[in-house]
């Protein structure tokens, strides 16, 4: 039997010297990221070279990650600093180990 789960992941990113950040939200971590990192979508991401993953959740239901997105989107820089500083204090890129 093969069981389906779905996976969604809210994540931020950042630039090589971690001054812009960036939130999103995808179903497939890898794929989204990879898009990232070889300027394959025009906008935001591509022009300010937001390249490096240093934050991410994950959950089951895509309500859920939407939701979060927003509230972190909405949040102040300083809370999202304090979130990446809160699990990842030397910024390191976690693409690496994906």
């Amino acid at each position: 039997m093969n069981i389906m789960t779905n996976e969604y992941f809210v994540y931020i990113l950042t630039n090589e010297f971690n001054t812009t950040l960036y939130v999103g939200v995808t179903n497939d971590l890898l794929r989204r990221i990879t898009e990232h990192q070889s300027d394959a979508i025009s906008g935001f991401t591509k022009k300010y070279r937001l390249h490096k993953l240093v934050y991410f959740e994950l959950t089951s239901d895509i309500s859920e990650a939407i939701f979060r997105e927003k509230q972190l989107k909405a949040g102040s820089r300083k809370k999202k600093i304090d979130l990446v500083n809160s699990v990842n204090p030397e910024w390191k890129d976690l693409s690496l180990d994906l």
